[in-house]
C-alpha cells in the first residue's frame, strides 16, 4: 500500500526532527527539483538540500522542529513549521554566537507516489539573522 503525499512529507519531517538527514532524504527522489528561496538562485538540488539540513543539525545540537500545519492538496503538500535551537557552530554565514534561534518556515513539497519530487523552502532570512544577533546584514561574517 502506497503512502499518501501527506504521509510521505510527514516521514521526511519526522526524520529531520530526529536529526536523521539520511532517513529524511530517503523519501526524496534523487532527481528532485529543490529551491531554497532565501539562499537565492540557482536551484539547490538534492545536494543543496542535504547541505542545508546537515548544516542545520550540526549548528543546532538541540534542534527542535515543530510542525504547525500540514496542508495536503492532491500531490502538493505545504508544511508550516518552526525550527528552534541554540547555535553551536557557524550557520548560513553567521558565526557561532551561541544564540537561540526560532525561525518560522514554510516548505512546499511535490509528491509522486511515495517520493518527494519537488521542494521549495521558504523562511525570512532577516528574521534568521535577527535571531542569531547579526548586527549588520550588509557585512555578514563568513567563516
Amino acid at each position: 500500500m502506497s503512502a499518501t503525499p501527506g504521509q510521505t512529507v510527514r516521514a521526511f519531517l519526522d526524520a529531520y526532527a530526529r536529526r536523521d538527514v539520511d532517513a529524511a532524504l530517503a523519501v526524496v527522489d534523487p532527481a528532485a527539483r529543490v529551491a531554497i528561496a532565501p539562499l537565492g538562485p540557482p536551484p539547490a538540488g538534492i545536494d543543496g538540500l542535504r547541505r542545508l539540513m546537515t548544516d542545520t543539525v550540526a549548528a543546532f545540537p538541540d534542534l527542535l522542529l515543530t510542525v504547525r500545519d500540514l496542508i495536503e492538496a492532491g500531490a502538493v503538500v505545504l508544511a508550516e513549521f518552526k525550527l528552534e535551537g541554540t547555535q553551536a557552530a557557524a550557520y548560513l554565514g553567521a558565526v557561532n554566537q551561541e544564540k537561540h534561534l526560532d525561525v518560522d518556515q514554510a516548505w512546499r513539497f511535490g509528491v509522486a507516489g511515495d517520493r518527494i519530487t519537488e521542494v521549495d523552502a521558504y523562511w525570512c532570512q532577516n528574521q534568521l539573522y535577527r535571531r542569531l544577533a547579526v548586527k549588520r546584514l550588509d557585512q555578514i561574517a563568513i567563516v
